[in-house]
């Protein structure tokens, strides 16, 4: 029986360079879709999953993210005082979401560091990874618990896959696989970025995956890779070798909200799907469209 999925690395040390000046200050992370921060979508996704323990892995200008999910008594009693009860239990329930580890990233840039930053907290189980600029939204069961079904049913890794289209393959790694059931594909190899002529599919690897601990010694084995980057695929790379990998079609929504567009995108279907200003942002849109 596979051990069960408690922990969570979210990789959050990233500049936001694709939104400067807007992240010169503020985490691309807390950049609001509607009322909420980027990075609380993926959190909950993760905790409705059955997650326990989230590290994020920040850099020095990461504050924002680590008080985001702290406890802020004055607030929630600022809040009580002023006689806005649900806000208030709103507020609080951020810090109560999870048990929240915060740790500094060290080592070169590249999506590999953060997730070898926390191989003593992770120990010897398996864990997932999400990214903190990236969701889905999937209102039948969360993205990340798809991928943990997965990986109880095979006990081995388990990358997210997601159909893409020709330009796809410019922007994502491609998955080459066998369906083996309905939405799950014993990959074969990624490749990345292969362009539309190369591609030998239409599935993108994105938004995160299940892993192994045996992760933590291809890390530390992979030589650096594109810009002088530890890339956590070049890793992924060296364990396929040794056992097998499972995609899983996530059946949602994706966003990349670390995109201009991506984020326009995911701040109009949630404003549309919000009980309370979606009618009136519905009429809004039909004005002006």
């Amino acid at each position: 029986m596979s051990q069960k999925i408690r922990k969570l690395v979210i990789p959050v040390a990233g500049l936001g360079t694709r939104f400067l000046p807007a992240t010169k200050a503020q985490p691309k992370e807390m950049l609001p879709v509607v009322d909420k921060p980027i990075i609380q979508y993926v959190v909950e996704d993760a905790v409705r999953s059955g997650i326990t323990d989230i590290i994020l892995v920040t850099g020095p200008s990461k504050r924002a993210v680590e008080d985001h999910f702290s406890p802020n008594y004055e607030l929630v009693n600022l809040l009580k005082k002023q006689g806005k009860t649900e806000m208030a239990e709103e507020v609080k329930k951020i810090a109560d979401l999870a048990n929240f580890i915060f740790i500094r990233q060290k080592g070169p840039y590249g999506n590999g560091t953060p997730v070898l930053c926390a191989k003593d907290i992770i120990g010897d189980e398996p864990f997932a990874v999400m990214w903190g600029d990236e969701f889905f939204y999937c209102p039948k069961k969360p993205q990340l618990k798809q991928l943990i079904d997965v990986y109880e049913k095979y006990g081995d890794p388990v990358i997210t896959a997601y159909k893409t289209d020709d330009e796809g393959t410019t922007k994502y790694a491609i998955i080459d696989g066998v369906k083996v059931e309905n939405n799950v594909f014993q990959v074969k190899n990624l490749v990345e970025k292969p362009g539309p002529e190369k591609a030998v599919s239409r599935l993108a690897s994105l938004g995160g995956f299940v892993l192994t601990p045996d992760i933590f010694e291809a890390l530390e084995k992979t030589k650096l890779g594109k810009g002088g980057e530890l890339w956590l695929q070049d890793a992924n790379a060296k364990v396929l070798k040794k056992r097998p990998y499972y995609a899983c079609l996530v059946d949602g929504t994706y966003y990349d909200t670390g995109s201009k567009i991506g984020y326009l995108k995911a701040n109009v279907d949630f404003a549309l799907r919000d009980n309370k200003i979606g009618k009136e942002f519905r009429k809004y849109l039909k004005s002006v469209v």
